[in-house]
């Protein structure tokens, strides 16, 4: 069984159809069911981080462009995105949400990621 802890986009704004200029991206996740999955995959021990690098693409494209990255749980992981140098059209902007864990007592390190993918459009 797979538990959606996310991460899951938060959208600027309910009202905004086209984003222009500097948009500021966030994301957020659910950390009950973090664990619950944590547990399933049989990880023992503790979160030591969270690590959100974002990217993005023209839609129907094969690569993503960096936009930047941010470990600010606080923040929801904000990073912001300058569209002033891009085309109009739709993208798709990923958010790639990397969770790290040590077990207790062995000092060993395990990783886990989940990505969200989102179309929008970019009006200039």
């Amino acid at each position: 069984m797979s538990y959606n802890w996310g991460p899951h986009y938060i959208v600027p704004s309910e009202s905004l159809k086209s984003y222009s200029g500097g948009v500021l991206l966030r994301e957020e996740y659910d950390e009950d069911l973090l664990y619950k999955e944590l547990d399933e995959l049989g990880f023992k021990g503790h979160v030591t981080g969270i690590n959100n690098p974002w990217y993005y693409r023209k839609k129907d494209t094969e690569t993503w462009i960096q936009i930047g990255e941010s470990q600010d749980e606080k923040r929801y992981f904000a990073v912001r995105w300058d569209t002033n140098n891009l085309e109009n059209g739709k993208y798709e902007i990923m958010g790639l949400m990397h969770i790290f864990t040590e077990e207790t007592g062995s000092g060993r390190g395990r990783a886990i990621a989940r990505e969200n993918i989102v179309e929008v459009t970019v009006e200039n």
